[in-house]
């Protein structure tokens, strides 16, 4: 769909959307956008100009179909895949990224540590995807070097960020905002830095005593983004690993690094998303919201989680989706997925499943609660659908149908019972729904009332 699109763009030294968003041109993504989202295009155009919304779509990805990910869209959800050298490979991640696809994951990320050769993996995955990509350079930086991070040098960051570029990665993960003078901040902290990328960096300034090289060549990144329209996804090293540590001082202060890195980008016209925590604690949650769209004029916030609980391994689906749904509320544009194996393990199809359902949920609950136009269509079909007992409409409004009908015909699976006015645990007897009034008899009872009151004994 893109290739002519892109083709008219060729030569030109900038093909950001937000590059031709500031100047006044509504490109043919932004077209797509404003159908997908049922808003005109020339807010969608004026969103991205501004900052607030940004469409991840590398000029290497043309079989993309255009997405959006700001506060005026509807709330995404970003799903997690990846092969690591203990479990995966590369059949096994594409597997992830069509059922990802299937469930509605907005974008999904490769985080391959290794399972075969990441440079395959990644580009399969990516002619596989109609949905953005998005990557962390600096974990195949590390495993280029095997593991010696004391070795890498900037060069090294800046190599692999361009080869990510090159190959058509939409958005990548850069852990620029983690400063030097950063490091003493996570010494009282229960975690202390549970980023990968955040980590390796650590060890690394604190090896060479100096400061984050993806912060002193930010300029030379930002030349690559805009030659290939990556968007920034600027990475939170010192997001809290635990509700103990949430909104510290190293948050905060990368906070406000990340924020400089935003307006900096800008000023070239390249896109940037935000991510933050995490684990925050649920009366935690609007001041971080808030927090990020001061610090970063606005820039759209993506968030992993955040779980509201430290204390439920094998369920952090749900302990993060609550707080997904919250975080979504207060204006968080995008979500990541947390699965069951969070904390615990690389997640299996079934595990991609779950998390990403729990993270359609929150998302289109946060939808919901802001009132956006159209939000609650679906729910006011299925509710029609359930109260007229037509279960197959249920199970099509359904976000996972599969599973709905698979649930219901556990006890009630022959076709007759797909038009019963009854499920399984109420019976034929005792469901509440079967008290079907007509609008008359309502007319009549209502005038009855008014005429004569009943007694309360």
């Amino acid at each position: 769909m893109r290739t002519e699109w892109i083709a008219k763009r060729s030569g030109q030294s900038n093909v950001s959307q937000m590059h031709y968003a500031r100047q006044g041109v509504i490109t043919e993504e932004m077209h797509f956008v404003a159908k997908r989202e049922n808003l005109p295009p020339e807010l969608i155009r004026a969103e991205v100009a501004r900052g607030r919304m940004i469409i991840p779509a590398n000029i290497n990805h043309p079989n993309l179909e255009p997405m959006a990910i700001g506060i005026a869209s509807k709330c995404k959800v970003n799903a997690n895949i990846g092969a690591s050298p203990n479990s995966s490979n590369m059949e096994e991640e594409v597997d992830k990224l069509k059922l990802a696809v299937k469930y509605g994951a907005d974008t999904v990320m490769d985080l391959s540590t290794g399972g075969g050769n990441l440079d395959e993996i990644r580009t399969t995955i990516i002619k596989a995807s109609p949905v953005p990509i998005g990557t962390v350079p600096i974990y195949q930086a590390l495993e280029s070097v095997h593991g010696n991070m004391e070795s890498l040098t900037p060069n090294d960051f800046l190599h692999i960020i361009d080869k990510h570029a090159q190959q058509g990665v939409d958005y990548q993960t850069i852990h620029a905002g983690i400063l030097i003078e950063h490091l003493p901040l996570v010494k009282n902290r229960l975690t202390g830095i549970v980023s990968r990328g955040g980590g390796i960096l650590a060890r690394w300034m604190l090896h060479h005593h100096k400061q984050n090289p993806l912060y002193t060549h930010f300029n030379d990144i930002i030349e690559i983004f805009k030659k290939y329209d990556v968007s920034f996804s600027l990475g939170d090293s010192l997001r809290p690993g635990c509700t103990h540590d949430a909104s510290d001082d190293a948050q905060l202060a990368e906070l406000k690094t990340l924020g400089q890195l935003t307006r900096k980008a800008w000023e070239h016209d390249v896109q940037v998303m935000v991510e933050g925590p995490g684990h925050v604690p649920m009366d935690q949650i609007e001041f971080n919201v808030k927090k990020q769209m001061e610090e970063c004029s606005e820039a759209p916030f993506y968030v992993l989680g955040p779980l509201v609980t430290d204390i439920a391994p094998g369920y952090d689906h749900i302990t993060s989706a609550i707080g997904a749904a919250m975080a979504g509320w207060y204006g968080t544009a995008m979500l990541c997925y947390v699965t069951p194996k969070e904390h615990l393990g690389l997640p299996n199809a079934e595990d991609v499943r779950n998390g990403l359902i729990a993270y359609k949920i929150a998302a289109h609950a946060a939808d919901i609660a802001r009132g956006r136009p159209g939000a609650r269509d679906r729910d006011d079909e299925l509710s029609k659908a359930r109260y007229n007992f037509d279960w197959n409409r249920q199970f099509e409004l359904s976000l996972d149908p599969e599973r709905a009908k698979e649930y219901h015909d556990e006890t009630l699976p022959a076709d007759i019972y797909k038009t019963a006015e009854f499920c399984s645990m109420c019976g034929p007897k005792f469901c509440p729904m079967q008290t079907k009034v007509d609008a008359d008899a309502l007319t009549e009872l209502e005038k009855f009332l008014a005429k004569e009151p009943v007694a309360q004994s």
